[in-house]
Parts: C-alpha cells; sequence; structure tokens
C-alpha cells in the first residue's frame, strides 16, 4: 500500500513473522465488515442488511504473537449502475491491486449467482500474483450439510489458494480464517504499534456510525441516495478537566425531499432515534460525552454529479 508506514523494528518480534495487507471483496452484504469486526475483535467497520453500506476503505488491524494483518473492508464489487457505482469499483480495483491477499466472502446460505460470477472473473485477473482465499461466510445460518455443498459450489467459481467456512457471528473458524491470510504475508516486523485497531480517521469513522443508524430499519432504497459527513467535532470550551464534552455536527445528505422526510420521520421522532443510537457509539470511541448535531440536506442526484461527488469525499482519484 502507498500509505504503509515504515515497519516498527523491535527486537521481540519471533523469527517468521509475518505482517501484510488483506482485502475482503464480495457481492453487498456477504459478511465483509462482520467478519472484520470479528477478526480485530472491535466494531472498525459499519455493518448493516442493506446493500452498499461500506463507502470508504476501512483498514482493521489484527495482532498475534505470529502476525500482524492489516483489513482492508472496500464497497460490494459490483456492476455500476450509477457515476458513484463507478467510483466505488475504482476504489476497490485499487485496493486490489496493493494487497498481499484477498479474500472472497460468498455467503454459505445463497447459491453463487450472477454477481458471484463477475466477481470471480474479475478477480481470476489478480490470482497469478496475488492469493485469492474464498471465504465461506454466514455458516451458522444452514446446516452441516449444507455447509459441504456450499463448499463444493464455490470450488466451481475459481482457483483458489484456500476454501474456508467461517462464522463471524459465532465466532466459527474466525481465528482460522486470520491464520490462513496471514499464511499469505509476507515475513515482515510488525507495521502498526500493539494496541492500534485501525488508521481511520475518527470523523470518518463517526458518520459511518451515524449512516449505519440512519439505515437502521429503513425499508426503502436508501442506502444508495443517503451519505453522511461530519461537519465540525470538537471539544466543549469552558468545560471542567473531569467533565469533557465533545460538540459534533453531522450533515445527512439524500437525493430527494421524499427521502429526506423518512430520514426525519414524524415529528422529527426517526431523527431522534438516529440519533440517540449513533451517540451512544460515538461516545464509546471518542471515551466522552457527546453533544451529537444532526441535520438532513438535500443534495439532489449526488450520485450522478461528479461535483457533489468529490464534495462528499467520493473522488478517489
Amino acid at each position: 500500500m502507498t500509505d504503509v508506514p515504515p515497519p516498527l523494528f523491535r527486537t521481540d518480534v519471533p523469527a517468521g513473522h509475518r505482517a501484510g495487507f488483506a482485502c475482503f471483496v464480495g457481492r453487498p452484504n456477504t459478511g465483509k465488515s462482520t467478519l472484520t469486526n470479528a477478526l480485530v475483535g472491535e466494531k472498525v467497520a459499519i455493518t448493516s442488511a442493506k446493500p452498499q453500506t461500506t463507502r470508504h476503505t476501512v483498514r482493521g488491524i489484527v495482532h498475534r504473537d505470529e502476525y500482524q494483518l492489516i483489513l482492508v473492508d472496500t464497497p460490494g464489487l459490483h456492476r455500476p449502475r450509477t457515476l458513484l457505482g463507478e467510483r466505488l469499483n475504482e476504489l476497490v480495483a485499487g485496493t486490489l491491486a496493493e494487497v498481499d491477499v484477498i479474500g472472497f466472502c460468498l455467503p454459505a446460505d445463497e447459491k453463487p449467482g450472477p454477481g458471484d460470477r463477475y466477481i470471480a472473473e474479475q478477480l481470476a485477473q489478480f490470482s497469478g500474483r496475488t492469493p485469492v482465499v474464498a471465504l465461506v461466510t454466514k455458516t451458522d445460518r444452514v446446516s452441516r450439510d449444507a455447509v459441504g455443498e456450499a463448499l463444493l459450489r464455490v470450488a466451481q467459481l475459481g482457483d483458489f489458494a484456500d476454501i474456508i467456512p467461517v462464522s463471524a457471528v459465532d465466532g466459527f473458524q474466525v481465528d482460522e480464517v486470520g491464520a490462513v491470510l496471514s499464511s499469505h504475508l509476507p515475513a515482515s516486523p510488525p507495521l502498526y504499534p500493539d494496541g492500534e485497531l485501525t488508521d481511520e480517521p475518527e470523523a470518518v469513522m463517526i458518520a459511518e456510525l451515524v449512516r449505519e443508524a440512519a439505515l437502521e430499519d429503513v425499508r426503502q432504497e436508501l442506502p444508495h441516495s443517503l451519505a453522511v459527513q461530519v461537519e465540525e467535532m470538537r471539544p466543549r470550551e469552558g468545560r471542567p478537566e473531569d467533565r469533557p464534552l465533545w460538540d459534533v455536527h453531522v450533515n445527512l445528505y439524500v437525493e430527494r425531499d421524499s427521502q429526506k422526510a423518512i430520514i426525519i420521520g414524524k415529528g422529527g421522532s426517526r431523527l431522534r432515534a438516529i440519533g440517540t443510537q449513533a451517540r451512544g457509539q460515538i461516545e464509546a470511541l471518542l471515551g466522552t460525552p457527546v453533544y451529537l448535531d444532526l441535520h438532513v440536506k438535500v443534495l439532489k442526484d449526488w450520485q450522478r454529479d461528479p461535483k457533489a461527488l468529490g464534495r462528499l469525499g467520493f473522488d478517489f482519484a
């Protein structure tokens, strides 16, 4: 990766220690973010039952005695329908070209479809120089026999370096996934300090937490139309040292007035619920009480507007 920090040369690193980058790819909602969080042991990537919830690469850092695995979570690779979709795919392609190993996530409770075959075709161009490990996710949702059938179906999709069944929900083979991915990393001392779980800026993580809360229980197609941006965050002046408070101002952008009404809800009830849910997680992230100020704005057809995409942080050039 171009922004990798210099290795932390330590005298206590055991011989054979490995460190490097892995990338999870797959259709939307195949368990990539959930698996990232399970491996890291903390929530560093948002999860949702809605497709296309991940918009930015989120690095989660897995620390083990034998290896350090830096996980790069990307948007779901898909056939793009908008300029935003094209840019998200460009983000995925750029990431795949730079990592040491690729994890291809396919859910055990779904048969491979056109989307999976499309991704498998895209990954085939990397398999010669970057190992691709097939991860059969969500095994907790099916029987043992069905897991075996899923493994056989996945094996027919491509020439994978390994195929591993896993459930991030109940922890089945999560450590095995880390061990297998790390076996494809180069010998190296750790690249990040012990205890560091992500290098994602706090403002980006806060925006993602608000976006996750906004998508909860929303049945309309808002995931494709909702963007969240932290306008400002700062400690409130004049507070006692033992009672700090952070002011966090966040804008939620949608494409139409009807979508704005969905986010706000009757009498502002939905927006208040979003704020309550997000505030708790933001306070856990920052380690301090937070005053969270949310505003919903309409930015018409922002997914197809290059200037709007750049303004919202989707200019990946």
